[in-house]
């Protein structure tokens, strides 16, 4: 169905007839729209982007900090036990789920779907950093937990400054010699370019006949007496600000929702019972950043701290090596901060909108739980350039703020959830799937890993709304993710042997052997 003026009143019985839509024009629809033409490249797929290019939120390698989350440094996804044990099922896990998406970059590389490795993925070490003899003695206990594990056997731990050095020379160069100070090195870590594989998936997917739209928004959607749903699709101008009116109407069997904090929206309008108590808590952030050839020469790694007391995991203070169209720089922050905007392209009533009567109770709980967050949040909105550089000094102490420029990054819209009992709310943090009962509609929330783990989250999606068609896809599954339905973290031998393959195919350092 063409583009067209519609006078007010029922929605047209004349449609496009699809068998997906793919909502939002990043790397989970990318993923999922690639994996779905490789397993049924019969079914007709389509999808749309409100902005005028694909892969310019979230997944914009300006938006994020790059890092391939694998559970090497990031400290939050370790929980101590209260006998002073640690838990580390997080970390594996996520590590777990990267694994299968590195599987699926390179079986992309191998068939010449994605180009170059060092397009999108470059090697980068991850590390831990931290100060003081308590968190010192709780970051040699994480790693003495960690490294037998088969996905973490490169793992090396250093308190000793003249080795810290040699790994990232800013975090020493200039700090008192007494300070205790420890860290976490892997090699195997890496930087990724989120936006060039979203761009080059939906290159791939344009020449064989799956076509992104893009300034096209998805602005409602009603599900069909067959399961089917009917979207409306409104047309936005040349530089995607402001909607021209014009608008069609689109009939798919199956739609994916990967527009970020936008799906929240989406999910709400559709009206499945799946969303009732969901709501979304906005964060902003930004970056200091440097080309300058003195900071990026010496710094090529991504480290990571513990955040601050109070604040959301995803604050964490962390100083990345980045490779963007095969230019260094290096990022530091998140300088995190309150706007009420779901997207960085979104709209200031994306927060009011959202509150309905089965969520507003669990807003209005987080809200009160959470006031030092949401003060903490605001005040560094106001931060001086004295105060952003002391936050960085605490990582180098001899930066200087003239080196570095702010950018502003994505908008991560994180979960609240209402509690079982409907009384009150919980904020939380990370991804979550949610898709129809009936398996016609799905969605992802929440914000990091999520682009690191899009595979697993794909296939998670597929299993629940194609439950009858997952064991005829199973072997092009394992074709494109040999370890899938395999734990890893399990196998030593087998855990080598597929990180070392999909190593020497994205040019990444290999792993040591168990």
């Amino acid at each position: 169905m063409a583009f067209g003026k519609r006078k007010p009143g029922k929605w047209p019985v004349e449609a496009e007839e699809v068998d997906v839509a793919l909502i939002g024009g990043g790397v989970l629809s990318a993923t999922i729209g690639l994996i779905l033409n490789q397993l049924q490249p019969d079914w007709k797929i389509v999808g749309y982007e409100r902005l005028p290019k694909v892969a310019k939120e979230s997944s914009n390698p300006w938006n994020n900090a790059g890092t391939g989350h694998a559970g090497l440094c990031e400290l939050n996804y370790t929980r101590e036990n209260p006998d002073g044990s640690m838990n580390n099922t997080k970390p594996i896990e996520i590590n777990e789920q990267f694994q299968q998406t590195r599987q699926l970059w390179a079986h992309l590389v191998e068939k010449g779907i994605l180009g170059l490795p060092e397009t999108f993925v470059n090697p980068c070490p991850h590390m831990s950093f931290v100060r003081g003899d308590d968190d010192v003695d709780f970051l040699r206990r994480r790693w003495e937990s960690l490294h037998t594990n088969p996905l973490f056997t490169s793992m090396e731990f250093s308190d000793d400054p003249e080795k810290i050095a040699e790994w990232a020379p800013m975090l020493t160069e200039g700090r008192d010699p007494n300070e205790h100070i420890a860290v976490t090195y892997d090699p195997t870590g890496t930087d990724v370019d989120f936006g060039s594989i979203t761009t080059q998936i939906f290159n791939y997917l344009a020449f064989h006949g799956v076509n992104v739209e893009t300034s096209r928004e998805v602005t409602d959607l009603k599900q069909n007496t067959d399961g089917s749903w009917t979207l409306r699709i409104v047309e936005h101008g040349e530089v995607g600000a402001k909607r021209t009116g014009r608008e069609k109407f689109v009939r798919a069997k199956f739609v994916f929702n990967g527009g970020g904090g936008w799906a929240l929206k989406m999910l709400q309008k559709a009206g499945i019972p799946e969303v009732a108590g969901y709501a979304l808590f906005p964060v902003t952030g930004a970056f200091l950043s440097t080309d300058d050839p003195s900071v990026v020469n010496q710094h090529k790694v991504k480290v990571y701290a513990k955040p601050p007391v109070g604040a959301p995991p995803m604050s964490n203070p962390h100083m990345d090596a980045r490779v963007i169209n095969g230019s260094r720089s290096v990022l530091f922050g998140p300088y995190a901060g309150i706007d009420p905007r779901f997207l960085k392209y979104g709209s200031l009533l994306d927060m009011p909108k959202m509150i309905r009567t089965d969520n507003i109770g669990a807003v209005l709980n987080v809200a009160k739980d959470n006031i030092p967050l949401i003060k903490m949040l605001a005040t560094m909105i106001f931060m001086t350039p004295a105060q952003k550089l002391a936050e960085m000094r605490a990582f180098a102490p001899a930066a200087s703020i003239e080196d570095w420029h702010m950018i502003k990054a994505g908008q991560r819209a994180q979960i609240i959830k209402t509690d079982a009992n409907g009384k009150g709310g919980t904020l939380q943090f990370g991804t979550e799937v949610l898709t129809s009962a009936d398996g016609t509609l799905g969605a992802v929330l929440g914000a990091s890993p999520g682009a690191s783990t899009a595979v697993p989250i794909v296939l998670d999606v597929l299993t629940r709304c194609f439950p009858d068609k997952m064991e005829e896809w199973e072997p092009k599954v394992k074709e494109m993710i040999p370890s899938y339905g395999e734990k890893l973290s399990e196998n030593p031998d087998r855990a080598y042997e597929v990180m070392s393959h999909t190593a020497e195919v994205l040019n990444l350092e290999k792993p040591s052997k168990a």
